[in-house]
């Protein structure tokens, strides 16, 4: 038997460590083709220039390129056989990546479940994302909902990992050389800085994008994202290609450039959870809500946690979860995060 089927929830045990394949070079390539598919626009990935005036050797990727890189090499160990990617937690991004970086991915099993059903079950991961210096350059825990190939298999011991709700300000890594002193404002399109910004304001990003397709497969291909829900429309009982949610992710980041033009790099991710599924035909919209703030030791840089919410048509406005705690239906994507932003 020379072809995979992939794991199942009774493949995984706690401790064990996988290394994906296949590593996998950047060029602008990459940069061209996530500017293609999302409306992303903000200064410091576009420009070598204006990144340089900020202390860098050149306009780093977009921070989601890399977590979409490093996640999709996970793929094929961990969730082609997922019902549902169901969260994140404990994510920093520790090194910007630039064109010509070498990626590759290793994951270490911290947790399992069996669900009540006993037909599938919970799996924790740490992912790692290494360059061709072996550097780490973002890692992030998440876990996933899994079939069981055999119903008979035995329950394993439950471990459920004691994950940080936030990501400490004091830990966030901060590129090297990273200045905001001579940030050209202009240029990056909006005036709006971290004094600007209070703690509860909710933003409305107002902009919106309808979801096709071709698109979504394209980028989730893009990404060697090799899950069977992505693809396959007999995969499910409806028929439909689920929309792979980090997809949902870049869509939401982007539209946040309308309010939030100079929240540049994403540097940690505190939490984040798929509340509801995603389809071709939905139109996504986004909103924010400012979580925190925190001054950095880099000069004229501070950090906002932000909560990002992307939402279909329908969703009540600015509104998350119902009187039992339960995400409105139309509520499609709650990510928090923590981004740079100049003083």
């Amino acid at each position: 038997m020379k072809t995979n089927s992939g794991r199942f929830f009774e493949d995984y045990a706690v401790g064990q460590v996988i290394e994906h394949a296949v590593p996998r070079t950047l060029s602008g390539g990459e940069r061209a083709l996530y500017h293609a598919l999302y409306p992303a626009r903000h200064a410091l990935y576009s420009s070598d220039e204006f990144a340089e005036s900020c202390g860098l050797m050149a306009a780093p990727m977009d921070d989601l390129i890399a977590f979409h890189t490093v996640f999709g090499k996970t793929v094929p160990d961990i969730s082609l056989n997922a019902v549902a990617n169901l969260g994140y937690a404990e994510g920093r991004f520790l090194k910007p990546v630039f064109a010509g970086d070498t990626l590759r991915s290793v994951s270490e099993v911290i947790g399992v479940k069996q669900n009540s059903n006993g037909k599938s079950g919970v799996v924790w991961v740490r992912t790692k994302g290494l360059n061709q210096h072996g550097e780490t350059v973002l890692e992030f825990v998440r876990w996933v909902m899994l079939r069981k190939r055999n119903l008979d298999a035995p329950a394993p011991e439950t471990v459920i990992p004691q994950l940080s709700s936030v990501v400490d300000p004091s830990l966030l890594a901060l590129p090297q050389g990273l200045d905001f002193l001579r940030y050209g404002f202009g240029l990056a399109g909006e005036e709006h800085r971290f004094a600007d910004y209070e703690i509860g304001e909710k933003i409305d990003h107002v902009d919106g994008v309808t979801i096709e397709d071709a698109e979504h497969m394209m980028a989730t291909r893009l990404w060697q994202n090799t899950a069977k829900v992505h693809f396959d429309a007999t995969n499910r009982a409806d028929g439909k290609r689920l929309i792979y949610g980090g997809h949902v992710i870049s869509i939401a980041r982007a539209l946040s450039f309308n309010g939030l033009a100079n929240a540049q790099m994403i540097v940690a991710i505190n939490g984040g959870s798929h509340a509801n599924p995603c389809f071709a035909g939905d139109t996504v919209r986004a909103w924010s809500e400012v979580l925190d703030k925190a001054e950095t030791r880099a000069p004229g840089v501070g950090a906002v946690r932000l909560r990002l919410v992307a939402v279909k048509d329908g969703a009540p406005e600015f509104a998350l979860k119902d009187e039992v705690g339960k995400y409105h239906e139309g509520v499609l994507l709650d990510l928090d995060y923590w981004a740079l932003m100049p003083l």
